[in-house]
């Protein structure tokens, strides 16, 4: 059974989705808050034309990277959509990615309010549907979606809504739909940097971008989260609140029940082992991630369709371990070279289909002539690793 565990942990709250007793994914947030997500009345603070960029201060005076070509219609709130932007504007923006190592946060004024089905989009204008859902199912999405369209906003219809009732679609775009009316509306009386729209905490959406399918249970050890999760999904997704669970066994920890220390431990280390005996050696950098794939104890033989089963493994391992330590940007795997072209198509193939399994987009972009796969994953969160930084030893 797929279980879900969402329990307090090193001085913050993680969640990890376990399969078994292997971890399928992990989540870990400290005390401080994040930004992602959350809407502002920004204040443009520079604008510099010649890297087609402004600088937009948020609350707190928080300084945040603004593409001038990405933001092609900005909405000043004293003076409406706008088509150029000046030192002084006031404008809403959404922080669209975190602080990242030395980069400031981005904003941007495509605003997005995402829900469990669908979302709400100010950037296109039309109405999406997830590529990862069938053809077949697509009319009967977009049907139900329809009567909701408006000039100001489009729809993306996310992944998880395939098999939902048409019923919790409509219910769910009137949610989105009404949030974006207060906020509008909202925006003129606010003072300048201040807060709109505050994302709810990053753990419960790590909840809401799991497909439902992936999990039979929701499990937690801890009486308020249990409150909050229950809060949450009563809104988002009434038909979820009966796979909560609180768990009270004092003598068993349920951190303890499941292998969080060993998840973890595994999440943030350099080597990772195969059964086979090879391993990988994963190396976050500051450009990319480069994955290496060794044969190491693996000692039958050392050619031919060997090498092929070792890299169809590793493929495997390495798709999990993408989405288990939340790595993003470029990513370059070295696999162990084989002689047959068609076997590294079909190894290409295979780790294009594992990758399909995560939530967040990962594409297989090429194998270079040098035998290096090319791998990309869209950034949005820190890594796993980044967010341990905070995390209290215990």
């Amino acid at each position: 059974m797929r279980k879900l565990i969402v329990t307090r942990y090193k001085g913050g709250i993680a969640a990890a989705l376990f399969d078994g007793s292997k971890a399928v994914e992990l989540f870990y947030e400290n005390e401080e808050e994040s930004l992602l997500g959350n809407i502002y009345v920004g204040k443009v603070a520079d604008v510099v034309p010649n890297i087609r960029a402004a600088f937009v201060e948020i609350e707190g005076r928080v300084p945040c990277y603004y593409s001038l070509a990405e933001n092609t219609s900005p909405v000043c709130v004293s003076r409406g959509q706008s088509k150029k932007l000046a030192q002084g504007d006031e404008i809403l923006v959404q922080v669209s990615r975190e602080s990242v190592k030395s980069k400031a946060p981005t904003v941007t004024s495509n605003l997005s309010l995402t829900g469990r089905f669908l979302v709400l989009t100010t950037g296109k204008k039309q109405i999406g549907i997830s590529a990862k859902i069938a053809k077949e199912l697509r009319p009967q999405l977009l049907a139900a979606i329809s009567p909701f369209q408006d000039a100001r906003y489009g729809w993306i219809v996310r992944t998880n809504a395939a098999y939902a009732p048409a019923g919790e679609l409509e219910r769910e775009a009137g949610i989105l739909a009404g949030r974006y009316e207060d906020l509008i509306a909202a925006a003129p009386h606010r003072t300048c940097r201040s807060c709109l729209y505050k994302n709810p905490p990053a753990w419960l959406l790590q909840i809401r971008d799991i497909y439902d399918t992936e999990y039979e249970q929701i499990v937690t050890d801890d009486e308020a989260l249990y409150g909050e999760l229950q809060t949450y999904l009563r809104e988002y997704l009434p038909a979820g609140t009966d796979a909560l669970v609180l768990y009270r066994d004092r003598l068993l920890p349920l951190d303890k029940l499941y292998p969080l220390e060993g998840a973890f431990r595994e999440a943030l280390s350099e080597r990772v082992w195969l059964r086979s005996g090879a391993y990988l050696v994963i190396q976050p950098t500051e450009a990319l991630t480069a994955i290496d794939v060794n044969t190491g104890k693996c000692d039958r033989g050392k050619a031919g369709d060997v090498f092929y089963k070792i890299n169809l493994e590793a493929a495997r391992e390495i798709a999990r371990q993408i989405r288990l330590r939340n790595l993003s940007g470029i990513i370059v795997a070295d696999f162990i070279n084989m002689e047959n072209g068609e076997q590294d198509q079909d190894l290409l193939d295979a780790l294009a289909q594992e990758l399909k399994k995560d939530p967040v987009k990962a594409v297989v972009v090429d194998m270079t002539p040098l035998g290096l796969v090319e791998i990309t994953r869209k950034r949005v969160r820190k890594s796993l690793a980044e967010k341990m930084k905070g995390a209290k030893e215990t």
